[in-house]
């Protein structure tokens, strides 16, 4: 009888063991919090989720706590006291995952242009593939947007087509932001070091990992443009993704990235 409450109890603990955490931050995402998490934890494939929310005013993080209750112990929030940008945001989902064991973690954002059932397709080239690194690519086999006006889909492209010219990566979507990291890669790349928040954010993580010569693969994807809620795209963090390729080029030319 022992014997098999011990046997029991270890397959609990097996169950409940997770080596995936998913990272969602969130600010005024009401209108989807609840049903991002829902989709996540569907999936076949077990993942964790972290939201890292920004003090949303409309109360997203109040939402996520009444989740809770629902999926403990699979559902985290981290508060934080202002909008901060993505890039911090990120940073601290990645200490945060880093400090709670993780194997594999991801970015996603929490508006569905993401699609969770891409999710496990990024675990795979992660875990059974060679990845250190896999992006869901709305580029490497085509253009695969949905809903963007099309001067959006040219400047997503042109962006990462200027962003091989810069760095020298052969990547098709430098600024993805839907991406599966190897613990090992966060590990190794200077976290005090990352400072920008948009898309520079995105391409300075992949291009940190490209030259501390991780394996990076892109994983084709449909990216759908948000159905609810606000896009927080602005001028300040296009500009800011033109100079910080040349900034990070420069960095790392003088051996300072």
């Amino acid at each position: 009888m022992k014997w098999h409450k011990k046997f029991t109890f270890a397959v609990k603990l097996v169950k409940n063991m997770n080596d995936c955490i998913v990272i969602i931050p969130t600010y005024n995402e009401i209108e989807n919090i609840e049903s991002i998490i829902r989709s996540v934890f569907s999936q076949h494939k077990s993942f964790h989720v972290l939201i890292i929310d920004d003090n949303s005013p409309d109360h997203t993080a109040d939402k996520v706590v009444l989740l809770q209750s629902e999926f403990g112990g699979r559902l985290f929030l981290e508060k934080r006291e202002k909008k901060s940008g993505l890039g911090t945001a990120y940073v601290h989902g990645f200490r945060w995952a880093l400090a709670h064991k993780y194997d594999f973690i991801f970015e996603m954002d929490a508006d569905f242009s993401h699609n969770p059932n891409d999710l496990e397709k990024l675990y795979n080239a992660c875990h059974f593939g060679d990845a250190d690194l896999a992006i869901g690519s709305r580029y490497v086999t085509g253009v695969n947007v949905v809903n963007w006006p099309l001067s959006r889909v040219l400047m997503s492209y042109f962006a990462s087509v200027y962003v091989r010219m810069i760095t020298g990566m052969k990547i098709h979507d430098a600024t993805a932001g839907f991406v599966c990291y190897k613990r090992q890669v966060l590990e190794e790349i200077n976290l005090d070091k990352i400072k920008f928040v948009g898309y520079a954010f995105q391409i300075e993580m992949k291009y940190r990992t490209y030259c501390k010569k991780f394996q990076i693969t892109e994983v084709p994807i449909i990216f759908t443009d948000r159905t609810k809620g606000q896009s927080k795209m602005s001028n300040s963090i296009i500009i800011e993704a033109v100079f910080g390729v040349i900034a990070l080029r420069l960095k790392r030319l003088v051996n300072t990235l």
